[in-house]
């Protein structure tokens, strides 16, 4: 057996993914060398089975549905999507699946890349498998980061395990619509992928144990349902999924806990994700993921995993391998303080917990995470609702009302929509925001901002919304407030 190859880097990020590229790039521009390790494409799962292919297949039938809702554009455009114009899009936006572009950015970056699995060995110490046959010895003069990603969650259903169903990344780059597709799952993966395939010609069947998107407030999770419904999906709430069986002619039978039965051509698994942590040697450091399979981060915020061996901060987690907010834009958001954090401390130019809000923290995750739910109507919300608020101890109140305003009207017939604002009664600052209905995704960053920067509701209420856009709801909220 061939040597190893033996090479020292000040950083070695495990995982190319959007988070390890930005943590990899911060690192870089701040002087330090740094070696990426990626067994995949380089990109990661966002890039080419997650984000962006997911949205391709959701963006054309939320198109034709808002022309069709338009008086004059709905008698020029026909009642059903070109399936293949549209997989062909999607296939675009993966770039086929290749990662030459990916590759090439992470070269003229300054960023070294290996093609393999790694593990840790020992403190700021990786051993990879190349994919090539070549191993390699990698010793980090300052961090070892984790960038892994996450993996989707099985759930216990009887015979699922022997039959080959989809996982999202079959969803999202699958070459052919399923006359019948069932999902299930009625978190976000689960919702925005039934209404992507009932548009592009699927029958679908949504089973969820509990009621659709748990996590958002119902009003807003019930004008998704309703949105579903329109498009033929049949959700089946608060249903339990006893087993699963391959019939003879290819299909599936789904046995369900009323004593009903389901029959798809493809069944996908949604059923949520967990950091990918195994097979990363974590042991050899003494260090064990906790029963939900996270990292115990430490309250330093800029990533670092707690009770680390070895002299000095060394291991951080970014991104879904990080299990705290499985969002692309918000490992994004780590990975670049991190990164800053990773250099400063090289420099010696930061000592013990970065001060809350600086570029070293990761301040924005206990208080300002925004998260758009892509079904249409979308769901986009940023910071805490009234529930998590109260939890938390703050003296919060909320006020909500529908979207009903110059600017919906315009948007499109019979538009719905929902809107809430919390409030934090004892500063009168926003704690979080909830916005439903088409096109509300753009109005998500302003609450975001809004929420980053506790701007007072009285200072808030001198932000006019141009007239006539969706955007006046933030006036008949604050109207409503009290204001």
């Amino acid at each position: 057996m061939p040597e190893p190859v033996k090479q020292e880097f000040d950083v070695v990020v495990i995982g190319a993914g959007a988070a390890g590229e930005n943590v990899a790039d911060r690192a870089v521009q701040g002087g330090l060398s740094v070696v990426l390790v990626e067994a995949e494409l380089v990109g990661g799962e966002c890039s080419y089975w997650a984000c962006m292919p997911s949205k391709a297949l959701l963006r054309p039938g939320t198109a034709l549905h808002s022309a069709q809702t338009a008086p004059g554009a709905k008698e020029a455009v026909t009642r059903t999507l070109d399936a293949a114009a549209v997989l062909k899009r999607r296939d675009h936006f993966t770039s086929n699946w290749q990662d030459d572009s990916q590759v090439a950015w992470v070269k003229d970056s300054g960023i070294d890349l290996i093609r393999g699995h790694a593990w840790l060995t020992a403190p700021k110490s990786v051993q990879v498998a190349g994919l090539d046959g070549t191993s390699h010895l990698l010793q980090a003069r300052h961090a070892v980061v984790l960038a892994t990603g996450s993996m989707p969650n099985m759930p216990p259903i009887e015979g699922l395990e022997d039959v080959q169903v989809w996982g999202t990344r079959d969803a999202t780059s699958a070459s052919e619509i399923p006359e019948r597709l069932a999902v299930l799952g009625g978190g976000v993966a689960g919702t925005e992928l039934a209404q992507a395939y009932a548009r592009l010609g699927s029958t679908v069947t949504l089973m969820a144990r509990s009621r659709l998107l748990g996590n958002y407030p119902e009003e807003a999770a019930s004008l998704v349902a309703a949105g579903l419904r329109a498009d033929g999906v049949d959700i089946r709430l608060n249903t339990v999924t006893e087993g699963i069986t391959a019939n003879d002619d290819g299909t599936f039978s789904l046995q369900l806990a009323d004593g009903s039965t389901v029959i798809a051509d493809k069944v996908l698994v949604a059923t949520g994700r967990h950091p990918a942590l195994e097979g990363l040697g974590l042991e050899s450091v003494g260090i064990e993921p906790d029963s939900r399979g996270r990292l115990n981060l430490s309250t330093d915020i800029s990533g670092l995993v707690e009770g680390i061996p070895g002299d000095g901060p060394w291991l951080y987690a970014v991104g879904d391998a990080a299990g705290q907010n499985l969002l692309t834009h918000q490992g994004k958001y780590e990975a670049r303080a991190t990164g800053d954090a990773i250099t400063a401390r090289a420099k010696g130019e930061l000592s013990g917990r970065p001060a809350d809000w600086s570029r070293y923290a990761q301040t924005a995750n206990q208080h300002a995470v925004p998260n758009v739910v892509f079904t249409d109507p979308e769901v986009a919300t940023v910071g805490r609702t009234l529930e998590s608020a109260r939890k938390d101890g703050y003296n919060a109140s909320s006020v909500e009302l529908p979207i009903q305003v110059a600017g919906s009207s315009l948007h499109s017939e019979n538009y719905a929509g929902w809107a809430q604002l919390v409030v934090d009664e004892d500063r009168k600052v926003l704690l979080g925001a909830t916005f439903a209905g088409p096109d509300v995704s753009e109005l998500l960053h302003a609450a975001t901002i809004a929420v980053v920067g506790e701007v007072p509701l009285d200072r808030l209420w001198h932000a006019v919304p141009s007239y006539p856009t969706i955007s006046e709801v933030w006036l008949r909220l604050l109207e409503k407030y009290g204001l």
